[in-house]
């Protein structure tokens, strides 16, 4: 099993994840100027990570090789062991992939979208919408240290994002929730050795 990754990308989020899973994997780091290179354009037309390959699987996008990896390795416990539980951790990835992050891709790729004259109103209001998804998250957060209650692969992909908040200069201190998740779990091994491995 094999990860491709750009340094503090999403792909974070897989790389902390199969630490958490405890078994052998590669990893190779992509520059982002190979990621339009035809060798990389052969694994993901889309010339995007993070790309999984499996044997004769390759697989992309974050949130199909998050739950790819919970279901092939159930001991891990990071997808639910039961349909609610299930349904809980798509839940929190869904918020944190198509809401969370989306936003992020507005503020890291501004130019895609506005020229030089809109950014600032562009960025501002992309951060207001951050404020939104944060209050809903801190609020899920009371009286929890993970999303679903217990670890799961949603954890690791909101841990990156909140990485890109102080990237950013996104204020955490209204959400104390969320600060003191980002906080215990930067602490955890997985998330350090994860880190590590990506010189950050």
């Amino acid at each position: 099993m094999k990860l491709y990754y750009l340094q503090g990308a999403c792909s974070l989020a897989i790389h902390i994840v199969l630490e958490w899973i405890g078994e052998p994997y590669e990893s190779e780091s992509i520059a982002r100027t190979e990621l339009k290179s035809e060798r990389f354009l052969n694994l993901n037309p889309a010339g995007s990570v993070p790309v999984l390959s499996d044997n004769d699987l390759v697989l992309t996008q974050s949130t199909a090789i998050l739950q790819y990896l919970g279901e092939k390795y159930p001991h891990a416990d990071l997808v639910g062991t039961d349909l609610r539980s299930h349904a809980e951790t798509r839940r929190w990835l869904g918020v944190v992939n198509s809401d969370v992050h989306r936003v992020f891709g507005l503020i890291f790729g501004w130019k895609n979208y506005v020229d030089e004259g809109c950014k600032d109103e562009l960025i501002a209001g992309a951060k207001t919408q951050l404020d939104r998804y944060f209050v809903i998250l801190d609020k899920q957060l009371q009286n929890k240290d993970y999303l679903t209650g217990t670890r799961s692969v949603a954890d690791a992909y909101l841990w990156v994002t909140l990485r890109w908040a102080h990237l950013v200069q996104v204020d955490l201190s209204p959400y104390p929730e969320l600060r003191r998740f980002y906080e215990q779990l930067a602490l955890d091994s997985g998330v350090q050795a994860a880190l590590k491995q990506e010189g950050l």
